[in-house]
C-alpha cells in the first residue's frame, strides 16, 4: 500500500449478477431496504426507489426461511419490470434461511459472528484446545452445504463480520479487539478456500470509525502475507443521521478509500435507504479524482504502524498540542461575520489580515504577522515569506503556513528551534491527503516534535458537500494519529456556524474530542421493531444535552447490543412496541412499552449519577 500516492488495491473479480466486485472495477454503491421482506409489494416499490436514486446492489434482510422464500417473489416482480439489479441477501442466526436465498439472490451476506455461535451473551466462556477446535468442525459442517448450494447457482458470498457481533468464543480467545475481528473472518475464509469457493466479498464493520479502518487494515495485512486478495465492502455501522452520519461515514470509509482499499461501499444512516445512495456516492467519486494524479514523493516514517492507535507525540504550545484534544480554528480571513454558535466555540479564530471592531470578546485571535499586534490573546500567522522575522516576535503562540514543498531541510530546523511555533498544513495538491500525509512522516524521520493543525480549503455550497469532503480529508490524517487541530476554509455560501460545527463533528467522528452527545444508531432494516426516524428524533429531543454519554438507539437484537456496546446507555427493540434497556452491555430493564421507555431511561441514567437536568433556553 502506497501512503501517498492513490491507487486501487488489486483484487479477484467476484461476479454478481451483471456486475463485477473488484480493484479492476469502478467501486459498487449498494444500500439495503427497510420493509418487511414479506411485503411482496412494499419492497419492491423500495427497490424502485433506490435503484433511482443509483444503487448498484440491494440487500434485503432474510430473517427466517419465509423471508428467503418471498425473496423469489420480489426478484421476479422486479426482473419484470425490467431491473437488473442485483440482490443480496442479509443472514443472521439462519443457514436455513441461507440455504434458500442462495437459490434466489445474487449474493447472500452471512456473519461469522452468529451464522453457527449462538447469540452473543456477553458471556465469559473457557475453552481447551480441543473443544476449540471441535467448534470449528461445527463451524464447517454448517457452512460447506452453503457454500455448495451457492457454487450450484452461481451465487456470491460476503463474509460480513461486524465488531458487535464478534461470538463469545471469539472474545474468549481474541477479546473485543480488531484481531478478533480478523480471526471470525479468517475462519469461515479458510473453509471457503478448502472448498475452491472464492466468490468472496469481506466486509469488517464497527461504529467506532478508528476500530473499523484499524480492523480492515489489518485483515488486509494478512490476506496479503497469505496471498489472499477479495474485495472489500465498506461501511460504518450504526452511524446515524443528519450530518453526523453523513461525516462519520466520511471519515471511516473515506480513510480506506484513500489508502486504496474497498470495492463495494454502504453508508448506513438512520433514514430512509434512498438518502444513503447519493452519500456513498459523493464519498467513493470525491476520492476517485485522485486518480492519475501528479506523484508525491514521501518517505515512510519506519516506526509508523496503520494497525497501531498510538497519535504522533508533539511538544505543547499553550493550548496545542502535547495531551490537548485537538483545537479548532475558525478561519473568518475572508468574511465580516463573527458571530459565535454557544455550542460550538472555536479555540481560535484566523481573520486575516486586520482585527475587526466586531471581533467578539474574550475569543483568541490570529492575525497576519505584518499588521499583528502584541495584546492579550491575539497571535500572528507567519508564512515562509517572513519566516526571517518568527525567532525575534515574542508572542506566545507564532502560527505558521506550510505545504509540504516548502518543508525543506532549512525549514526543518527552524522548527525544531522554535519552541512557540503551530503550523498551519495547507495543501492545493489533488492528493491533499496523500501529501499531509507525507509531511507528517517527515517530521517524524526527522525528529521534530513540532505541532500541526491539518487545513484544507473548498468552495462548496451544499452542505451535504462539505461534510463528505472534509469528513474524507480530515478524518484520514487524524485516524492515522496525526493533527493537533482542524482548520476548515470555505468560500461557498455555508454560514461560518455550520463550518464551526462540522469541524467539531469530524473530531468526533475520528475519536478525537468530544463535543455533544453521541447517538449510535442503526440504519433500520425488515428486523427493526419500530419507527426509527421518529425514535431517534424523540430519544436526541431529550438526551442531546447529556454531552459526556454514547446513546445507542437500536432496531432489534440481532446486532443491537453488541454494535452498541462503546455505548454508555441503549435503546434496543425487544419486540413490536416493547424496548429494552441497556447500561453498557448490561441487559437492565426487558419489555418496557415504548410509550414509556423515554421516562425510563431517563431514571436509569438519573440513577447512575450521568443525569444532567438540560439549561432553560
Amino acid at each position: 500500500m502506497d501512503y501517498f500516492n492513490y491507487h486501487r488495491r488489486p483484487t479477484i473479480d467476484v461476479r454478481i449478477g451483471n456486475i463485477t466486485l473488484g480493484g479492476n472495477h469502478p467501486v459498487v454503491v449498494q444500500t439495503m431496504t427497510n420493509t418487511n421482506t414479506l411485503d411482496t409489494e412494499g419492497s419492491v416499490a423500495q427497490c424502485e426507489r433506490i435503484i433511482a436514486a443509483g444503487a448498484d446492489l440491494i440487500r434485503l434482510t432474510t430473517q427466517g426461511v419465509r423471508e428467503a422464500e418471498n425473496l423469489r417473489n420480489i426478484h421476479r416482480q422486479l426482473r419484470e419490470k425490467g431491473y437488473t439489479t442485483p440482490l443480496s441477501a442479509d443472514i443472521h442466526f439462519n443457514p436455513r434461511a441461507a440455504h434458500v436465498a442462495a437459490t434466489v439472490a445474487e449474493k447472500v451476506r452471512i456473519n461469522p459472528g452468529n451464522f453457527v455461535d449462538k447469540q452473543k451473551t456477553f458471556a465469559v466462556l473457557e475453552y481447551s484446545d480441543e473443544e476449540y477446535r471441535q467448534e470449528l468442525e461445527k463451524i464447517r459442517s454448517k457452512v460447506v452445504p452453503f457454500l455448495q448450494i451457492c457454487k450450484e447457482h452461481g451465487t456470491a458470498v460476503r463474509i460480513g463480520v461486524n465488531h458487535g457481533s464478534l461470538s463469545d468464543r471469539i472474545m474468549t480467545r481474541f477479546g473485543d479487539t480488531p484481531e478478533g475481528m480478523v480471526e471470525s473472518c479468517m475462519e469461515y475464509l479458510r473453509i471457503a478456500l478448502d472448498e475452491g469457493f472464492t466468490d468472496i466479498v469481506i466486509s469488517m464493520k464497527a461504529s467506532n470509525t478508528l476500530l473499523m479502518t484499524k480492523a480492515v487494515r489489518l485483515l488486509v495485512d494478512r490476506m496479503d502475507k497469505e496471498d489472499i486478495h477479495f474485495p472489500l465492502h465498506l461501511g460504518v455501522t450504526e452511524a446515524g443521521d443528519g450530518e453526523d452520519g453523513r461525516m462519520k461515514s466520511a471519515v471511516g470509509i473515506g480513510a480506506l478509500l484513500s489508502d486504496g482499499l474497498g470495492d463495494t461501499v454502504r453508508v448506513s444512516l438512520s433514514e430512509d435507504p434512498e438518502a444513503e445512495v447519493p452519500v456513498a456516492r459523493k464519498i467513493v467519486n470525491y476520492v476517485a479524482q485522485r486518480e492519475g494524479h501528479e506523484p508525491i514523493k514521501g518517505e515512510l516514517y519506519p516506526g509508523f504502524s496503520p494497525f497501531s492507535t498510538d497519535k504522533r507525540e508533539t511538544r505543547a504550545v499553550r493550548n496545542i498540542g502535547g495531551g490537548f484534544v485537538p483545537v479548532v480554528i475558525s478561519d473568518r480571513s475572508a468574511i465580516t461575520d463573527m458571530s459565535i454558535n454557544p455550542h460550538f466555540i472555536p479555540d481560535y479564530i484566523y481573520v486575516g489580515s486586520n482585527l475587526p471592531a466586531n471581533f467578539p470578546k474574550g475569543m483568541k485571535s490570529i492575525v497576519d504577522f505584518p499588521n499583528w499586534e502584541d495584546r492579550i490573546d491575539n497571535f500572528p500567522m507567519f508564512t515562509t515569506e517572513n519566516i526571517s522575522a518568527i525567532g525575534e516576535c515574542n508572542a506566545a503562540v507564532k502560527f505558521l503556513q506550510l505545504s509540504y514543498p516548502q518543508l525543506t531541510d532549512d525549514i526543518v530546523q527552524v522548527l525544531k528551534k522554535s519552541e512557540k511555533v503551530v503550523v498551519i498544513l495547507q495543501t492545493t495538491h489533488l492528493n491533499g491527503v496523500g501529501e499531509q500525509r507525507a509531511f507528517f512522516h517527515k517530521l517524524l524521520i526527522e525528529q521534530c516534535d513540532v505541532p500541526v493543525v491539518i487545513q484544507r480549503s473548498y468552495s462548496e455550497d451544499m452542505a451535504e458537500d462539505l461534510q463528505v469532503k472534509a469528513g474524507v480529508d480530515f478524518g484520514t490524517i487524524l485516524l492515522d494519529g496525526f493533527g493537533n487541530g482542524i482548520m476548515i476554509s470555505n468560500s461557498g455560501n455555508i454560514g461560518i456556524a455550520q463550518l464551526d460545527s462540522y469541524a467539531f463533528g469530524i473530531l468526533q467522528a475520528a475519536r478525537v474530542r468530544t463535543s455533544k452527545t453521541e447517538f449510535i444508531s442503526c440504519p433500520s432494516c425488515g428486523r427493526t421493531l419500530f419507527d426509527l426516524q421518529t425514535t431517534v428524533a424523540l430519544v436526541k429531543k431529550h438526551f442531546s444535552h447529556l454531552k459526556h454519554l454514547k446513546i445507542g438507539v437500536m432496531g432489534c437484537i440481532v446486532n443491537g447490543p453488541g454494535e452498541m456496546a462503546d455505548a454508555d446507555y441503549g435503546y434496543v427493540g425487544a419486540e413490536h412496541g416493547k424496548i429494552s434497556l441497556y447500561r453498557k452491555r448490561e441487559l437492565v430493564e426487558k419489555n418496557i412499552p415504548q410509550e414509556e421507555a423515554v421516562e425510563h431511561l431517563i431514571q436509569l441514567i438519573k440513577d447512575n449519577g450521568d443525569w444532567i437536568e438540560p439549561e432553560a433556553n
